[in-house]
């Protein structure tokens, strides 16, 4: 198997998606060998270009199984504003997809909390230790204690508003170019402790051995991160104020779920306030309208120019006609519908 950048082929191909073992369905997988590439792409199918206020987006699941390592140099040589759309254009897509599994574990949630018996009962558990409300293996809790847990699990189990991860992911990872995110795809610059993690050079010994957390793809980032902002005792005010908006009938937006982002950052009220001002300036509120169309998904990839991208073509036809692919896929546990 042939070396591609930072993962080899496993970490290319497990981003996403996997059919069942049997009758597996493998999805499309388009591989790109610049920025320029992938922006002719989305402008093909209409996925590119100013998106009116208020107007339902529909955004084509494209998926990004991997980022090209040269990333910060290309994004250095094009206009500015193209950086930035080629960004949030492969980024919402991921987002999106990652809301939609949040959503389907709160609708069997919901259909569970009447039930709880035998099998729906342990999935329960499962996901309450998940969102950290319980230790893994614990079982669930009965009576007034279940009744307490399952309402607070409602309030972890919900989405994060599109343009507030955009938003975040574009301040805390510089539009992709910083080095934790070309290193460890680590978009949204979250810590972990205990000698883990990608280190920073200029580490401070006040907060202890932390790290940046780093992950196989870009999709791994985004779902740690909206479970984090879904769990960490930090963010219950986030949580509040989206249950808040919930109990009126509506969805939150980012903008005002940002406010509730003070602990997100040392800086505090400046943060909040740096990341409304991105969110504003980039009109990301649009992305809070924005649904992942109804089709079947297409992975891209991107390296490092045309000799990289023949040779990643020529080792997925391999996969492909060996069945090594859909093993592959479907060893990464994760549904592809």
């Amino acid at each position: 198997m042939i070396t591609i950048s930072r993962h080899a082929a496993i970490a290319m191909l497990a981003v996403i998606l996997c059919a069942p073992v049997s009758g597996a369905v493998i999805p499309e997988i388009r591989v790109f060998g610049s920025a320029d590439e992938i922006v002719t792409e989305y402008q093909k199918t209409g996925y590119w270009g100013a998106v009116e206020q208020g107007a339902a987006m529909e955004v084509p699941p494209y998926l990004t199984v991997l980022a090209s390592e040269t990333w910060d140099k290309s994004a250095a040589s094009l206009p500015v504003e193209v950086k930035k759309e080629l960004f949030y254009r492969s980024l919402l897509p991921l987002i999106l997809y990652s809301n939609e599994s949040i959503l389907e574990d709160r609708a069997r949630l919901q259909k569970s909390a009447g039930i709880l018996e035998g099998p729906e009962r342990e999935w329960v558990a499962g996901l309450a230790a998940s969102y950290g409300l319980l230790e893994q293996g614990e079982a669930l809790p009965q009576g007034d204690a279940l009744a307490a847990l399952i309402a607070e699990l409602m309030m972890r189990v919900d989405v994060v508003p599109p343009s507030l991860a955009l938003g975040q992911a574009a301040y805390e990872s510089g539009y992709g170019t910083s080095r934790f995110a070309r290193e460890g795809n680590a978009l949204f610059g979250q810590w972990t402790y205990g000698g883990k993690g990608m280190q920073p050079r200029e580490k401070r010994a006040s907060k202890g051995d932390y790290g940046v957390a780093a992950y196989d793809w870009p999709l791994e980032s985004v779902r740690a991160y909206m479970r984090n902002l879904n769990s960490h005792r930090a963010y219950q005010g986030l949580r509040d104020k989206r249950a808040a908006a919930r109990s009126r009938g509506r969805a939150p937006t980012g903008d005002e779920l940002a406010d509730a982002l003070t602990s997100y950052s040392e800086r505090g009220a400046e943060y909040v306030k740096t990341l409304k001002g991105i969110m504003s300036t980039n009109e990301l509120a649009v992305a809070d309208n924005a649904t992942l169309q109804d089709a079947p998904a297409i992975l891209i990839i991107d390296v490092p120019g045309e000799e990289e991208a023949t040779k990643v073509k020529a080792e997925i036809a391999r996969l492909r006609e060996t069945g090594e692919l859909g093993r592959v896929l479907a060893d990464m546990g994760v549904d592809f519908d």
